[in-house]
């Protein structure tokens, strides 16, 4: 193991204790972050000491890439990247089924932004959840007219309802259906799902039940490994290989869209200490410290540390990235979410197309003056 001074340890420790703990079965986290700016603003996402791998071949030709963008951490989202669905993460719901801390769709809108963008509407809490999806309650319809009141400024809604209570599986589809006739089928309705290998009894997230229901399914295919987990990739190949076949065989292609991590975990040895990284945090600690030694594990890296306890952490970079993408691919999925934008290996965007752009690009030339080129 290396070993680090005290100085380092303390730059080391700090990271640890500030980066955000994550849920079990992807849940998200709204929690603030404005400490990325100052711990990261100086780093350069793209130097990393570590000897990494540089994918090889052409980039991956998509239909339609779903990108997250969390409110509050717009300025971390560019015109330039390859994203036709932008999914603005997220307005709460409160205990009186109101809809609270909405972002407007004008932020991106007047910032040049042309692809459709979806209103993400989160519920957090199992009690609140049961709550807004009784229809005893009366809670429930006031939701639902919020919702659509809401939508008027987007393409879509997105429901990631990600902790409804077992006795509320009749209510959560129900209140599906409510919701996809009352914004109206001019919008793109979409349901976020955790990640399943196989069909499982009495599930809450069925996915045979629960995709008549909606346009578009995001099969949230990370936290394999959690924070109360043995230490493991978030989202291994394998795992996600079989994530992968198990949707396609229930979900119909043009509603399937796969999710895909950006973020990292660590362990700490001897607990259950499990925190989420971002891809810059993670360069600057392998830098500051100069921690060279990485591996991968089925084209994920990881690598371990004392400082000074044992740390093992596992994260994404371009090339675990284009691996597991190419592999979603090669099954005939051409639809990507990414979770999310600003966690990134920002070199990762040069191997995404969008699908018809070179078409697009020819025909443009075509129809140009000959002469205005060579100008």
């Amino acid at each position: 193991m290396k070993k680090i001074n005290l100085k380092k340890i303390v730059t080391a420790l700090a990271f640890i204790g500030i980066v955000t703990s994550l849920y079990a079965g992807g849940k998200k986290d709204k929690t603030d972050h404005s400490y990325l700016d100052d711990e990261t603003k100086d780093a350069d996402p793209c130097r990393v000491l570590y000897n990494h791998d540089e994918p090889e071949g052409d980039p991956i030709v998509l239909n339609e890439v779903w990108g997250y963008v969390m409110y509050g951490r717009e300025d971390k989202f560019t015109n330039d990247m390859p994203i036709t669905d932008l999914c603005y993460f997220s307005a709460d719901v409160n205990s009186y089924g109101e809809i609270t801390d909405v972002p407007k769709a004008s932020y991106f809108r007047n910032r040049g932004y042309e692809g459709r963008i979806h209103l993400v509407v989160t519920c957090t809490g199992r009690a609140l959840t049961h709550l807004v999806m009784e229809p005893d309650f009366g809670v429930r319809k006031t939701l639902v007219s919020s919702i659509a009141k809401m939508s008027k400024d987007y393409d879509g809604v997105q429901i990631d309802f990600e902790t409804v209570p077992a006795r509320d599986v009749e209510n959560f589809r129900t209140f599906l259906t409510d919701v996809r006739k009352a914004i109206g089928k001019d919008k793109i309705f979409s349901v976020a799902l955790a990640a399943r290998v196989k069909k499982i009894s009495d599930d809450i997230y069925n996915y045979e039940k629960i995709y008549p229901l909606a346009d578009k399914i995001i099969i949230m295919a990370y936290d394999e490994h959690w924070s109360g987990s043995v230490p493991g990739s978030v989202a291994s190949y394998d795992w996600c290989e079989k994530v992968s076949d198990y949707s396609k065989s229930v979900i119909p292609e043009e509603k399937l869209v796969m999710g895909l991590p950006f973020y990292g975990r660590t362990w700490q040895e001897g607990g259950s200490y499990g925190s989420a990284w971002v891809f810059t945090s993670i360069s600057r600690i392998l830098n500051e410290n100069n921690i060279t030694h990485v591996e991968r594990e089925n084209g994920v890296p990881y690598f371990s540390a004392t400082i000074p306890v044992n740390v093992t952490g596992y994260f994404e970079d371009t090339y675990s990235l284009v691996t597991r993408a190419r592999m979603y691919n090669e099954k005939g999925i051409d639809k990507f979410a990414f979770w999310r934008v600003g966690q990134e290996d920002i070199s990762f965007w040069q191997w995404l197309k969008i699908y018809g752009e070179d078409d697009f690009l020819e025909e443009t030339t075509s129809d140009s003056d000959p002469q205005s080129l060579e100008n």
